[in-house]
């Protein structure tokens, strides 16, 4: 089974969830743990996913920002993940840098590894959800798998989760998800028809032609949005009074779970202090060190 995902954090978690090799017995292929796994942790719904580290892809395309009309795999990608994440904090450290801009090729590589599993008739199983960047990822997918006839899964993230002692949990993304608790979302898992991938892929060429500058989900749905949609986040709670810009976001973060990154308002902060509206009391060469207010 290959699963797909569409961040770092989560395929990550993935592949931690099916350290596994797979050795022969009489009735079949099974699972044997290793990495020190001997069993999962002694807590609800926790366990491992049979399988190996290999069977799991990752497609971080950061599809929810800049033109989708460029290929996923294009220049104008690559520069835009490698603006997204670098935010000027490893500026200064040259192999992090390589690393970051090599982001977008591993993604690629990704994408033609999935093909090639494709092309052998493997069966697929992707985890998505709401969140931009996840339903973004999961509706260009859908429109590669058209062309092909293999089985496809789909595991959606509920928005929460009741446990046994009636404690509620939510989630905003699968990268809130630990490794061992990835076991205990296969009862959401159902096969995805070849209606619903062309109605998901008819969903991303919309998208494409409307090419805003973002995707945000609004009333459960995924729409192009200005590139200012989420600003008011940003003006809710900055004021005169000095703080640092990595507490300014982490409030942001802390009370309005979107799931969007905290690059993004990085990154318009960055505007907002070009355009004078925002003020640096204190620089920084770390950006999210320096202390900021409005101006």
């Amino acid at each position: 089974m290959i699963e797909v995902l569409f961040g770092d954090s989560e395929a990550g978690s993935m592949k931690v969830a099916k350290n596994t090799i797979i050795t022969s017995k009489t009735d079949g292929p099974t699972s044997v743990w290793i990495g020190g796994k001997k069993k999962p942790p002694e807590r609800e719904n926790c366990g491992w996913i049979e399988g190996t580290t290999e069977e799991v892809i990752c497609l971080g395309f950061l599809l929810d920002i800049g033109d989708i009309r460029e290929d996923a795999g294009s220049e104008y990608r690559k520069h835009l993940i490698y603006s997204m994440y670098v935010q000027e904090q490893w500026g200064r450290d040259e192999e992090m840098n390589a690393e970051i801009m090599t982001l977008c090729d591993h993604y690629c590589c990704e994408m033609e590894r999935l093909r090639n599993y494709l092309a052998d008739g493997a069966t697929i199983r992707v985890w998505y959800s709401d969140a931009p960047y996840s339903r973004c990822g999961f509706y260009h997918l859908c429109a590669t798998l058209q062309k092909y006839r293999n089985e496809i899964s789909v595991v959606k993230l509920p928005e929460y989760k009741v446990r046994s002692d009636n404690s509620i949990i939510s989630y905003k993304n699968w990268g809130e998800v630990a490794a061992e608790e990835f076991a205990g979302f296969l009862n959401c898992e159902k096969k995805l028809s070849r209606e619903e991938i062309r109605m998901y892929a008819m969903l991303w060429s919309t998208l494409q032609e409307d090419n805003s500058p973002l995707r945000a989900v609004v009333n459960g749905k995924l729409i192009g949005v200005p590139e200012d949609f989420y600003d008011f986040l940003i003006w809710k709670r900055i004021t005169r009074q000095p703080i640092k810009e990595a507490r300014l976001i982490g409030d942001i973060l802390g009370h309005n779970q979107l799931g969007v990154g905290d690059w993004w308002y990085a990154k318009r902060i960055d505007h907002f202090i070009q355009t004078g509206k925002i003020r640096i009391v204190e620089d920084s060469e770390n950006k999210y060190a320096r202390t900021i207010c409005l101006a």
